[in-house]
């Protein structure tokens, strides 16, 4: 009988990622970090397609970053499907983003998308401590009900990720949250949804995704009871109205305030120009001389339906 070999070279999946022209970049990009996830949420793909979480050498992630920021790059977004899990460095997404902080001509970073098991002390405490990094998280929750929780095997509580928020919100009283939120998961009765509705009131989010549940082949969630389309889109409707209520609340609390902006593009208007402010909402000044990479400071002086107006302090 012929031997077969059975055995798959070790292949790093980070490999292709090193080799890029040396073009001049715009002010902002993604830096990925980390793949894969091993939490297997019953509605997610995830874990079957992309495999189990992988995280890139730190040496690795800060050559890259040194190499962004010598053509251009100021603001560096830190990617991963579970980021906060990254353990190529000592001191896991902490210590990177510390190292990171380091490097001159790096102005800020961030960091996407996150589990809020995996919202450690360190990197809680690098919210307080590190000022590169801006007053903006994105931390899915998903539902409010424990019982959905748990029929998603999120691995958290309502409560606990209250108090992850409660613990974000003493190091770095300014922080902005958004969040993902999934309606109509099978079995979620109204009392459920009601709990996501509480939940949302509670945290008061800067901005947030919401979608009706849709069934993923092969996932858990696929199998159970549904819940009607009709059922669906009345929650969601429900469930975005409130976010876009708050949205709007704490944009509108924005005017009269100044905000760091780095400009990325020319506006709509001669001489306008467009960025992101560190709370990442949409910025746009008037104003002669401006370019492409400044980081500026910049007074509020208008809130718009999904912008702000200001100028240039």
């Amino acid at each position: 009988m012929k031997a077969l070999d059975t055995e798959f070279p070790e292949e790093d999946k980070f490999e292709k990622l090193t080799s890029r022209p040396k073009a001049r970049r715009g002010p902002t990009a993604f830096l990925t970090v980390q793949e894969g996830c091993d939490k297997f949420c019953a509605f997610c793909v995830v874990p079957y397609t992309r495999g189990a979480e992988v995280s890139r050498p730190a040496e690795r992630v800060l050559a890259e970053a040194r190499d962004l920021v010598e053509r251009g790059v100021r603001e560096l977004t830190l990617l991963g499907q579970n980021v906060n899990a990254y353990h190529g460095h000592a001191q896991g997404l902490a210590g990177i983003i510390r190292d990171l902080a380091k490097i001159d001509g790096l102005e800020r970073i961030r960091f996407t998308t996150s589990h809020p098991n995996d919202m450690d002390d360190a990197l809680i405490a690098a919210h307080a401590e590190v000022e590169k990094l801006m007053p903006y998280l994105h931390l899915p929750v998903q539902a409010g009900s424990d019982r959905i929780l748990k029929r998603m095997n999120r691995q958290h509580t309502a409560e606990s990720y209250l108090r992850v928020v409660e613990r974000l919100r003493a190091a770095r009283p300014d922080l902005h949250l958004s969040g993902d939120f999934i309606v109509g998961f099978p079995e979620e009765t109204e009392e459920d949804f009601q709990a996501t509705l509480d939940l949302v009131e509670a945290v008061q989010y800067g901005s947030a995704f919401s979608f009706k549940y849709s069934e993923r082949p092969g996932t858990p969630a696929a199998e159970r009871p549904q819940v009607s389309e009709a059922e669906k889109d009345d929650r969601l409707q429900r469930l975005q109205a409130v976010l876009l209520r708050q949205q709007r609340a704490l944009q509108d609390a924005m005017v009269g305030r100044e905000v760091g902006v780095l400009f990325e593009k020319p506006g709509r208007r001669p001489g306008q120009m467009g960025g992101k402010s560190d709370y990442l909402h949409a910025v746009h000044v008037m104003g002669e001389g401006l370019s492409v990479g400044e980081l500026r400071r910049v007074r509020i002086l208008e809130s718009g339906a999904n912008s702000l107006m200001g100028e240039l302090v």
